[in-house]
């Protein structure tokens, strides 16, 4: 379905034409600080709440992992935001191809399990893109884009450079 009288304009978006710097340049950056709760476990019991205060949330262990409380947990929150970038991306792309991104859907499943390599654990995401009216030779190519633009998929695919460091 295509969007009649809205305008093309590549600056809006590019991957290869942004920055062409030699380092990284953060354009938005966040923190959350998670606390233990009441059985000193950030997973199972914890409270998360960015430095912002607009996310303040308690965590909880899934049931599945021996939790009974129901409530959120990491896993739904990366795959809410996996969700959340890939469909910003591809929609992105949809407007600059003059599709309409209004019917998209996309759904992540993120599966927390063993290791195999070492016996620890590990994350699997999936993404399915629920897109009605727009047909497979189309919405292909605009998919493969959107996973080159979106820095999620970009992470399941590469990893993301990460430090880990003790407070003084």
């Amino acid at each position: 379905m295509a969007l009649k009288g809205m305008p093309v304009n590549d600056q809006i978006l590019s991957t290869d034409h942004d920055y062409n710097g030699a380092e990284f340049k953060p354009l938005y950056s966040t923190r959350v600080a998670v606390t233990g709760g009441s059985s000193s476990h950030g997973r199972a019991s914890g409270h998360a709440r960015s430095a912002d205060g607009t996310l303040s949330l308690e965590l909880r262990m899934p049931d599945e992992l021996g939790g009974d409380n129901p409530g959120p947990n990491p896993e739904q929150l990366f795959a809410a935001g996996y969700a959340a970038c890939f469909h910003g991306a591809l929609s992105l792309l949809a407007r600059r191809h003059l599709l309409d991104p209004a019917a998209i859907s996309v759904e992540a499943t993120v599966a927390f399990g063993r290791d195999p390599a070492d016996g620890g654990y590990q994350l699997r995401a999936d993404l399915v893109v629920n897109w009605p009216g727009v047909d497979t030779a189309a919405a292909a190519p605009l998919l493969e884009q959107a996973a080159a633009l979106c820095p999620y998929a970009k992470m399941t695919r590469q990893g993301i450079p990460a430090s880990i460091s003790l407070a003084s």
